[in-house]
């Protein structure tokens, strides 16, 4: 029987979004010049002066107290003819202290107002400490997640998975609910309308994408906008979590408890148990004010962890990880009516003895806004490949559950033979006790009449 968890699952730490330990500049073979690379840097500098300063030294008490004596006189003084002149300071701001905080302040909307020449024009915001800038993306390389079109510092390129030709002709199928007759051009027209609507990325994600993913299936199998919490830091641990904003997984219930609490870290993503597990199937959107490579890096980092996952997954029950170098993930981007489709898998390391790699490939571009066909086209391959996907994580979870299968059995037929072995044992050892202690009144009597012969022959041998 499968063990029962009673305790809440705990989440697993993670750095904020807007605040990054040192350990993630530390780490990092190259740094960009970043905002928060010069906040960071001017964090140092001022912990470094402040490490620098002479020790406190304490005064001595007497002195204190006669020079706390006068000062209280002078103030009464002071105060008898209205006390200082403040006029000079009405209005000034206390400078922060860098030194209580690792991040400087944002900077508040009263002092905004006090500048009327700011320059207000609208731009996109990004977390200044976020992780999705220009050494986010060398983390993920430093830890061995490589994005699409990457190259070696040896001019090599990540091999394509060995089943790259069967993903393509797979996603390639044509399917009904998107032929011309099924999806004519006046459905593709109001897709351009909506997409035309949507200023905001919630609005891409309610508006313009339901149109392209169609039919849904299981709705318990989708979720989206959840933080990655409960995973394994797929690097050092200086990441944040993976939070795309849809993704697929396998219902809870579909994969046995036993393989759950074993690879939890690796497939199920939040501690909320309804939720689904196994995820290999995830689509970043960003809406007009968003960035195309923030969406690149949240497809390539979510892609990464469900491939990771996935390998877990078709690893149980095995005595070494499988790396085939097979992929079963795929990860999307839409972005500015264009849809790019990505599949990631585990490649061998490339030290020995190290972790696995992922590498990025894009499967297929699409410009949806484009004509009717084109439209056709991107979301006949996003639904292929939601539902091949469906079929890699299926069939995996199969395998698992087979395995623990096995290993039940397994286990009940040792179980059953050394029952059966002690039950012999015991019987056996009653049967001996038994001959031993207790003989019969038959064999009792022989040896008696053996005696009984032995004493008349030694009579008659001295007789002679």
């Amino acid at each position: 029987m499968p063990l029962q968890h009673v305790s809440k699952r705990r989440k697993r730490s993670h750095p904020s979004e807007f605040q990054l330990p040192p350990a993630f500049w530390d780490n990092l073979s190259k740094i960009d010049l970043t905002k928060a690379a010069l906040e960071e840097l001017d964090r140092r500098n001022t912990q470094a002066t402040l490490n620098s300063r002479p020790p406190y030294l304490r005064p001595d008490q007497r002195i204190t107290r006669r020079v706390l004596a006068e000062l209280k006189k002078n103030i009464k003084q002071t105060a008898r003819h209205g006390g200082p002149d403040l006029s000079d300071l009405r209005g000034f701001l206390e400078p922060p202290n860098p030194a209580m905080s690792s991040v400087p302040k944002r900077k508040s909307t009263s002092t905004l107002r006090t500048r009327p020449f700011a320059n207000t024009t609208n731009t996109p915001h990004i977390p200044s400490s976020g992780p999705y800038h220009r050494n986010f993306q060398q983390k993920l390389i430093d830890g061995g997640v490589y994005p699409h079109a990457y190259r070696y510092p040896d001019g090599r390129v990540p091999a394509k998975p060995n089943n790259w030709e069967e993903i393509n002709r797979r996603l390639s199928q044509p399917r009904p609910s998107l032929s011309p007759s099924s999806f004519p051009e006046e459905a593709f027209a109001k897709f351009v309308q909506a997409h035309a609507d949507a200023v905001k990325e919630k609005q891409v994600t309610t508006s313009v994408i339901p149109v392209i993913e169609g039919d849904i299936g299981d709705a318990r199998c989708v979720s989206g906008g959840i933080p990655f919490t409960n995973l394994d830091p797929l690097t050092d641990g200086t990441l944040v979590p993976g939070n795309p904003d849809i993704y697929y997984g396998a219902r809870p219930e579909q994969l046995d408890q036993q393989v759950r609490d074993e690879l939890g870290g690796h497939i199920i993503p939040s501690t909320q148990d309804d939720l689904p597990v196994a995820p290999n199937f995830f689509l970043a959107a960003k809406g007009p004010d968003g960035l195309l490579t923030v969406a690149g890096r949240q497809a390539s980092y979510d892609g990464a962890l469900g491939a990771r996952g996935m390998r877990s997954l078709e690893s149980y029950g095995q005595e070494e990880p499988v790396v085939v170098n097979t992929a079963s993930t795929v990860s999307s981007l839409y972005y500015g009516g264009q849809l790019k489709m990505f599949t990631i898998y585990a490649s061998q390391p490339t030290s020995s003895g190290g972790p696995p790699e992922y590498c990025m490939h894009q499967l297929r571009s699409f410009a949806m806004t484009d004509t009717a066909e084109t439209f056709r086209q991107g979301a006949t391959y996003y639904r292929n490949g939601r539902d091949w996907a469906k079929g890699q994580r299926d069939e995996a979870i199969r395998r698992a559950n087979g395995r623990v299968d096995e290993r039940r059995a397994r286990t009940l037929a040792i179980d059953a033979n050394l029952a059966q072995a002690s039950s012999f044992t015991s019987e056996a050892k009653l049967n001996g006790t038994y001959t031993t202690e207790a003989p019969t009144k038959e064999s009792q009597t022989s040896r008696t009449e053996e005696s009984n012969r032995t004493a008349q022959a030694s009579g008659a041998s001295s007789a002679m």
